[in-house]
């Protein structure tokens, strides 16, 4: 089932999240070998932080299920790049998850010349018996990974209010409030591969898309990938007809899906350097380049 006809039916005032842990706890617990009163016990210093190697293809499984089990989404993001986990220290039981993943479009929140330090955390949840801060010591803890083993130095967030998001965590975090205007304003279904789910514009533009309506229009793969950059066609060396022939594909796919609208959803930031003065740099440009978004004040209405 889809998270949008899983949400249909929901009617509580918990995020979604917040109710799926509800439902799953009994076995949650049962799986975990754990009593309602072992959970109750349980500390941050009994969880260990790790990062999954995109190589290790047996604990990125293991992160994808219990992604579709416990998140909102349910299933993977476009372009993951990162993946972190919480476990239990003395039987190894997976009790929570990060996906990062690389922006959709990079915001330029820092300026143009800091648009490649921007990293999304996609993807991320919790086991029902987790205790209340896990999940923001394992963002916290993820954001601090990558900022010592990479050159990713601000990461952006999205809180669903389809789900009842509000963006707790984030706040809890302390990261910066940038307002209710994300996102995509409209969502679509293709009636051919429900699994998929509702998905983004974004979906007709991948990759794997643009080597369908290649094939359709009789060109090979093989071609076609000589015409690709790293994510996207390179418009300015593929013939003006081809250019129209794709792009005619392209919409007609997107006609035949479903459509609806969807409200914007609540973005967050923030922002770490491996240094204080690299963080202090970092801020200024944020307050040059996005001074309306400095002082925005959390949401507290959950809802559309």
């Amino acid at each position: 089932m889809n998270a949008h006809d899983r949400f249909k039916d929901y009617k509580g005032n918990k995020c979604w999240q917040a109710h799926v842990a509800d439902v799953n706890r009994e076995r949650d617990l049962m799986m975990a070998n754990l009593t309602e009163s072992g959970a109750a016990m349980l500390r941050i210093d009994d969880f260990e932080f790790q990062y999954v190697s995109k190589d290790d293809k047996e604990l990125c499984k293991e992160v994808k299920e219990f992604i579709e089990r416990h998140e909102w989404l349910a299933k993977l993001p476009n372009r993951p790049t990162h993946r972190f986990t919480a476990r239990l220290k003395k039987n190894g039981v997976l009790a929570g998850t990060i996906i990062m993943a690389t922006p959709n479009a990079f915001s330029n929140l820092l300026g143009k010349e800091n648009k490649d330090k921007e990293k999304l955390i996609s993807r991320g949840a919790c086991i029902s018996w987790a205790p209340k801060n896990l999940g923001s010591w394992l963002i916290m803890s993820s954001i601090r990974w990558m900022v010592e083993s990479t050159d990713f130095r601000y990461f952006t967030a999205y809180s669903d209010p389809e789900a009842k998001e509000l963006g707790t965590i984030y706040q809890a975090c302390n990261f910066i409030y940038l307002g209710q205007t994300s996102g995509t304003d409209k969502q679509y279904f293709d009636t051919k591969n429900p699994k998929k789910g509702w998905f983004s514009s974004r979906e007709f533009r991948k990759k794997s898309n643009y080597y369908k309506y290649a094939e359709k229009i009789g060109i090979s793969k093989e071609r076609w990938k000589s015409w690709m950059k790293k994510y996207s066609p390179d418009w300015e060396v593929i013939p003006p007809d081809v250019k129209s022939a794709i792009k005619k594909q392209e919409e007609i796919y997107r006609r035949s899906c479903k459509s609806r609208k969807v409200p914007a959803k609540h973005k967050y930031v923030y922002i770490l350097g491996r240094s204080k003065k690299e963080t202090k740099r970092l801020k200024v440009a944020f307050q040059k380049n996005s001074p309306r978004k400095v002082s925005l004040s959390y949401p507290t209405e959950r809802g559309k």
